[in-house]
């Protein structure tokens, strides 16, 4: 008979009922929760009573004060953290000294004092630390790992990459904590944190060096003016032109949301829904970033926040020809009830150009579900990894690929502020080569056939 792996949680935010439930519902034969832990009495207790009833199960909760005796009491295996990314690395690293591992939401942390206290703790302790990169596991995304490591365009030269959050999900960000850099690390790191791990991870490579620049031109006092929302208040809730604000959030107007924020304002004083326009940001919402690799490849890379339409769009130029990649994704907001990043089929397609070939687009491999269908993957393969298939991928992730992710967004950060490059090893240093798959080299012969060189020289 199995064991049954004990787990405890963390921060009960809309990010958390996806690993909850994994836990409760999904992997009972091989995954027990165990205690639930958050510093929002409201926010414990809705947990609690949503497992109660969804699951007919009893469990502890506990207060963010008592982390410690939760794990004395309950004596979980391992910690999953869905906290404000600010405070990650609390819980990461107690939770490892404390002789557990930990699952962490990305971004593992938000700045390089705080990503070397993680890397530390977890070489003193030896302890797992996997952080819950849900887009590799994504199918058109492991698509474009295996096209990629099959040498479809050769060695990759260099990438295009652009970035698009709607005036939904991108406007979200501009009403949460994730408004203020000493809470998200600004969207370089809380967002882009998942595309830049997709590319370490696309080209098994890490980044070397980091030149950014930005800024906040749309989501301003100066752009509310321009809507003539001239009688604003700081919240939407209570706010005199809220009906005719395309930027509202109706939380009352939705269950989730209703349950999970306005009703538990009362312990924290957290307001889910504050003026996208506030002069209280601090976050940049259009991002320009260049880097270096160590590979020797590069990439060019843009995300801004105010777009008619979500998702992205990417180019990997190689000696054999380019790939390009666009995904759309459905609208949403956080905690709406909805499914997160789910793929749009009529926006999504992967095109191959070779060299002095006919370009042909292939046939997407698909999947529902979250980000694109990755989340019930990447579950799986958190809490059920010994009944799954080798995976000749490595979407499996842990503190490295963790500290790699954030460093180029902690360095564009610098970047922006400072003017200037900026080297990853200035940040961290001895963090080690994440476990990739081997890619094609600049030694693999590259043939040029003779009829369409011969034909292309002509029509020169």
């Amino acid at each position: 008979m199995t064991t049954r792996k004990r787990y405890a949680q963390i921060g009960l935010g809309g990010r958390h009922v996806m690993f909850r439930d994994a836990v409760l519902k999904d992997f009972t034969e091989t995954s027990e929760m165990v205690a639930m832990c958050d510093n929002n009495k409201g926010r414990l207790d809705l947990s609690l009573k949503q497992i109660r009833e969804e699951f007919d199960i009893e469990l502890p909760g506990y207060s963010a004060d008592d982390f410690e005796k939760m794990i004395a009491e309950t004596k979980p295996d391992c910690i999953i953290v869905t906290t404000r990314d600010n405070v990650h690395h609390e819980y990461i690293c107690r939770a490892m000294e404390l002789g557990c591992d930990v699952i962490t939401e990305k971004p593992m942390t938000i700045d390089e004092q705080k990503c070397r206290q993680i890397l530390e703790v977890q070489r003193k302790t030896g302890k797992n630390c996997k952080v819950t990169f849900n887009y590799r596991y994504s199918p058109p995304r492991s698509q474009i790992k295996e096209m990629l490591m099959d040498g479809v365009i050769g060695e990759v030269l260099s990438v295009d990459f652009q970035w698009m959050l709607n005036t939904s999900h991108g406007a979200d960000y501009f009403r949460r904590w994730h408004r203020n850099k000493v809470n998200s690390g600004g969207l370089m790191v809380h967002k882009a944190t998942h595309h830049f791990d997709l590319v370490n991870w696309w080209l098994s490579t890490v980044p070397q060096s980091v030149y950014a620049s930005g800024h906040r031109r749309f989501y301003t006092p100066k752009t509310g003016d321009r809507y003539g929302l001239t009688n604003r208040s700081e919240r939407c809730h209570d706010c005199p032109d809220a009906e005719k604000c395309r930027f509202r959030l109706d939380m009352a107007g939705n269950d989730s949301q209703r349950h999970l924020y306005l009703e538990c304002e009362q312990y924290d004083g957290y307001h889910r829904d504050q003026c996208v326009f506030s002069d209280k940001i601090d976050i940049e919402d259009s991002m320009n970033v260049v880097v270096n690799y160590e590979n020797g490849a590069k990439m060019a890379y843009s995300l801004n926040a105010f777009n008619p339409w979500e998702g992205y769009v990417i180019s990997f130029n190689g000696t054999k020809g380019r790939i390009e990649h666009k995904c759309q994704e459905t609208v949403y907001t956080n905690a709406d009830g909805s499914v997160p990043g789910e793929i749009e089929k009529e926006g999504t397609w992967t095109r191959i150009f070779p060299h002095w070939q006919v370009p042909y687009e292939i046939e997407l491999w698909t999947g529902t579900g979250g980000h694109g269908g990755g989340d019930p993957v990447m579950l799986a393969d958190i809490f059920d990894a010994e009944n799954q298939e080798a995976d000749k991928f490595l979407r499996a992730a842990d503190q490295r690929s963790g500290a790699y992710s954030i460093l180029t967004g902690i360095a564009a950060n610098h970047s922006m502020a400072e003017g200037r490059p900026v080297q990853i090893d200035e940040l961290v240093q001895d963090i080690g080569m994440p476990d990739y798959p081997a890619m094609p080299t600049d030694e693999a012969p590259l043939p040029m056939p003779q009829e369409e060189a011969k034909e292309a020289s002509t029509k020169e």
